[in-house]
């Protein structure tokens, strides 16, 4: 966990006050690699917003930026108004990272009562032990806590200080369903009450169901940033999913507007240009059944918007 508070401020920031992140044509390179390429990006107070990307998008080095560990070569970079080291050094801001920074023979109650004790002022530890949802193994070793709960403990140990500004690389990683259900309903309780969130996740279906914004990175620029449904909508095409026992992908490829064709078992997906030409001849000149017809997913929106054959000068469509 890194913990990148040093002092409580006891409140959010007004909604009314600056923007909690505001990136203004922000560039960070390493040699010849443009990690961050003109990056512009604002989080308002309370939402609850999440960076996708594939490996190398920029997404690590934009939140490098934003918690002050980097410094970008050009642009403008604001938390809160102020410089990021500033808004850190208020307590504005805290970070849960996915691993690390945990003492393994300290208890749980222990780890952050001695966390607490750093800051000049803290909320109760037990309080956030609550919080997190794992006030009843207060007592355990942090050494005989599944990932998952080393996890919640971090989440516990960022919210010590009452930040602004939570900012989560992979949350839930270790968690089970029930578990994560949970955190994201700790989370979504916190961001009511005005905390602006940023997560970085892999788990493209918790983006869908719990951001209420997804940005989505590909070689350093931003090229989609929109609710959930808007992202998704920038993947052209729905999906028709029909049960056809013994059919084969390469005889499928013939079918009337098909881009691809996935079979699993007895249930084929074909990715649809136009489903309504697909579904008409999946009807009537096979003997496919229970066909369904429905809009792309998160994760064909992700692979259509960030892949390596998407377009080179892809533009942020839904924008805010």
């Amino acid at each position: 966990m890194t913990q990148t508070t040093t002092a409580g401020t006891g409140s959010f920031a007004e909604g009314t006050g600056p923007l909690a992140v505001e990136l203004a044509g922000v560039h960070k390179n390493f040699g010849h690699v443009h990690a961050v390429d003109g990056v512009d990006l604002g989080l308002s107070s309370g939402e609850i917003v999440a960076i996708l990307g594939p490996n190398g998008a920029g997404k690590t080095s934009t939140i490098d930026i934003i918690l002050g560990l980097s410094r970008p070569d050009a642009g403008r970079v604001r938390v809160f108004g102020m410089e990021p080291r500033q808004a850190i050094s208020r307590g504005l801001v805290s970070a849960v990272m996915q691993t690390g920074g945990l003492l393994r023979d300290l208890t749980v109650y222990e780890t952050a009562e001695y966390t607490a004790s750093l800051f000049v002022r803290s909320q109760n530890p037990r309080e956030v032990l609550r919080t997190a949802g794992i006030a009843d193994i207060a007592d355990r070793r942090v050494n005989k806590c599944s990932g998952g709960e080393q996890q919640r403990l971090r989440f516990a140990l960022a919210l010590l200080s009452n930040p602004d500004l939570l900012v989560l690389d992979e949350p839930t990683t270790g968690m089970d369903v029930e578990g994560r259900r949970g955190f994201w309903a700790a989370i979504r309780k916190d961001a009511e009450n005005g905390r602006t969130v940023l997560f970085a996740t892999h788990y493209l279906e918790e983006a869908d169901a719990y951001a209420d914004r997804i940005v989505l990175l590909r070689h350093g620029k931003v090229v989609a940033d929109g609710t959930a449904s808007q992202i998704k909508a920038r993947a052209a095409g729905r999906t028709v999913r029909a049960t056809l026992p013994g059919a084969s992908e390469a005889a499928l490829m013939g079918v009337p507007g098909a881009e691809s064709v996935e079979v699993r078992g007895d249930t084929v997906l074909v990715h649809a240009s136009d489903s309504d030409a697909t579904a008409r001849y999946l009807l009537t000149q096979t003997a496919a059944k229970d066909l369904e017809i429905a809009a792309r997913g998160i994760e064909d929106a992700f692979i259509a918007l960030t892949g390596d054959d998407a377009g080179s000068d892809a533009t942020t469509g839904a924008t805010r």
